[in-house]
């Protein structure tokens, strides 16, 4: 889950002069890498060789 405090620290990275797109694409981005990191906690991960066989299906 975010943290207030890592979207703060986000949001200070910015330029001075940023617009809403750029905020929300950034929140959007920290969301991600939390729920990734949660994931893969939770054990929730695929093998290299898992996801070279998605990739084949994929790229057909």
């Amino acid at each position: 889950m975010l943290t207030k405090k890592n979207v703060i620290k986000s949001i200070k990275e910015l330029p001075e002069k940023f617009s809403v797109e750029e905020v929300i694409d950034r929140i959007i981005l920290l969301q991600k890498i939390d729920l990734g990191i949660e994931q893969s906690i939770a054990g929730n991960v695929h093998s290299t060789a898992s996801a070279k066989s998605k990739l084949k299906k994929w790229l057909k």
